[in-house]
């Protein structure tokens, strides 16, 4: 709520507008993440198995909490959200957290041969960090007061 809210108020025309599509994307993958994270918690704790809690932080962090903030990022940021660079990070990231996240799973529960993999997929993940990092720093300099002029 608060999000919205503040998007609204950042707006001169009085309609609120559309969430950008890239921001809707995201919210989206990171409820699955969200759920995904929920389940491997619950498989944890009725099994009292608990060598994958890292793949649970990094489902949840990676997945839902990170990708919460981008969808945030660009919902009150929409000058940054129809660039290319956001639609090509969107991808790169999300294909790389959904590598790394099932490859670290099953290293954490025994398989080793997935080292290899869950190590390109960090570095996936990585360059997608840094890409939001580079839509932060090119992101237009105005600032947005929500004041209309008086009448």
């Amino acid at each position: 709520m608060y999000f919205r809210v503040l998007y609204f108020t950042c707006t001169s025309s009085g309609e609120e507008p559309a969430m950008p599509a890239i921001s809707r994307m995201y919210f989206r993958v990171a409820v699955a993440f969200l759920i995904v994270g929920i389940l491997v918690g619950l498989h944890m704790s009725i099994s009292q198995n608990h060598q994958a809690v890292g793949a649970h932080a990094h489902i949840n962090l990676l997945g839902w909490v990170t990708m919460s903030i981008f969808g945030a990022y660009h919902a009150l940021n929409p000058e940054t959200a129809e660039t290319r660079l956001a639609k090509l990070q969107f991808y790169v990231y999300t294909v790389g957290v959904i590598v790394m996240a099932p490859s670290l799973y099953l290293l954490l529960t025994g398989s080793p041969a997935m080292e290899p993999i869950v190590a390109i997929a960090s570095i996936i993940v990585f360059v997608g960090v840094l890409m939001f990092g580079a839509i932060v720093l090119r992101a237009p300099k105005k600032v947005h007061t929500g004041l209309q002029p008086a009448e």
